[in-house]
């Protein structure tokens, strides 16, 4: 499945990490003719990545070999967190960029302090440096991102007279001229678990889901500006989305590709969702190639709006037997060459340098508009924590149902600063 949804690390489990890991030896297991075993979770990392990864690595070291193994994110914590801390631990791992406080924290990871340059430095996408470093030091590294856009239907939009909004007031609007215009679809599609698409509404209206206060952190869910944000969000979803109140993001492709979804807003990658072959096992509708339209989410007083930076972190387990194959296996993960890979299948890269490896078509344009202003979740060890709860899943849930805002903000604020300050 695509990483649209992530389940995250209780700290209890993180914790026990911590001490397993401490006792591997870094020195071990650095020479040829082993097995490199490399955990990359979901679909979105091409076959031509995967295919350029292994056979670099071994050309370059003979006699050795490395394994790809897929995962999904479903259930992905509860395995790595089972195998970093056990003698059979995979050497490099992928993880959500919302997880990589809790493995970095816990010390699961490797310490790349010393091999920061020499994986790209500066050059690496800063958000994703700092959710994959931890007191100091850096432990996972950026794999890719990628922005969210919103996807919609040109003749839709076109039949009901309207034009590409240009604030996020004109968005909601939009969406709920669609849902009007055409009964049973809907203007936006949006399930009442998909938090990370109501972020952008909290931060456009000058809130916070929780900021760093003295030692701790203080939860914002149900500041004023944050409420605002919130309210917007109701309005959405009940005004002009038929997504279940109570469902996933996953799979958002499948209702624009049947008709029943006029706009959604989802990760970049998601084009290639809906342009795959009809007969695929998730199938798309590369038939609507040419009805399809995409722009970055607006912000409130125009100019693209911040938006959440999905993506993921990659590093090396801590207990890997052969650590400094593990890091000539992240080296290629990293170079340009496996990087651009990403960039031409529609996922921003690791690298800075590369974006324009991304094209010049409208989805690439709507990536740099969208990317230039993305933003993470607090950067607490235990925001992964937050995420295991269900805490914002079900705070948006309530929001769909039409539940009381500021009620239902100040219950999760409540939940927030227990976990965050516990």
């Amino acid at each position: 499945m695509r990483k649209l949804g992530i389940v995250a690390l209780g700290a209890a489990a993180v914790l026990s990490l911590a001490g397993c890991a401490a006792g591997g030896d870094s020195n071990a297991g650095s020479g040829d003719g082993a097995e490199i075993r490399v955990w990359l979770v979901g679909t979105d990392t091409p076959d031509e990545a995967r295919d350029y990864l292994k056979t670099t690595f071994e050309e370059e070291h003979p006699g050795s070999t490395l394994v790809i193994e897929e995962q999904s994110w479903d259930g992905l914590v509860d395995r790595l967190t089972t195998s970093l801390s056990g003698s059979d631990s995979p050497d490099v791992v992928e993880v959500g960029n919302t997880q990589a406080a809790a493995f970095t924290s816990a010390g699961a990871f490797l310490d790349l302090t010393a091999d920061y340059d020499a994986l790209g430095g500066d050059d690496l996408l800063p958000g994703f440096v700092e959710a994959g470093s931890y007191d100091g030091k850096f432990y996972a590294a950026p794999l890719y991102s990628g922005a969210r856009l919103v996807f919609y239907k040109k003749d839709a939009l076109a039949a009901a007279g309207l034009a590409v909004p240009t604030t996020l007031d004109e968005y909601v609007s939009n969406g709920e001229a669609l849902a009007s215009a055409n009964p049973g679809k809907s203007g936006i599609w949006w399930p009442g678990q998909d938090w990370y698409n109501a972020l952008p509404f909290i931060w456009e209206n000058g809130g916070e889901i929780a900021v760093p206060d003295g030692d701790g952190w203080k939860a914002e869910l149900s500041s004023a500006e944050s409420v605002a944000g919130l309210t917007q969000v109701q309005e959405v979803m009940t005004t002009a989305s038929l997504a279940p109140k109570d469902g996933n993001e996953t799979n958002p492709q499948v209702g624009y590709c049947d008709g029943t979804t006029l706009q959604l807003s989802a990760p970049s990658w998601v084009k290639w969702s809906i342009l795959a072959p009809a007969d695929a096992e998730t199938p798309g509708c590369p038939d609507q190639e040419a009805n399809l339209g995409v722009y970055a989410l607006p912000g409130m007083d125009g100019g693209a709006a911040q938006v959440f930076a999905g993506g993921s972190n990659i590093g090396i387990s801590a207990k890997s037997a052969n650590p400094e194959l593990a890091k000539d296996a992240l080296a290629i993960i990293l170079s340009d060459e496996f990087q651009t890979i990403y960039g031409e299948n529609g996922l921003v890269p690791a690298k800075k340098s590369l974006a324009s490896t991304l094209g010049t078509d409208e989805v690439a344009l709507a990536i740099g508009e969208a990317a230039g202003n993305a933003k993470l979740t607090p950067a607490s060890p235990k925001w992964a924590d937050v995420e295991a709860a269900g805490i914002l899943q079900d705070l948006f849930v309530k929001i769909a149902q039409g539940g009381d805002v500021a009620a239902l903000a100040a219950e999760a604020d409540d939940k927030i600063d227990a976990i965050l300050n516990g």
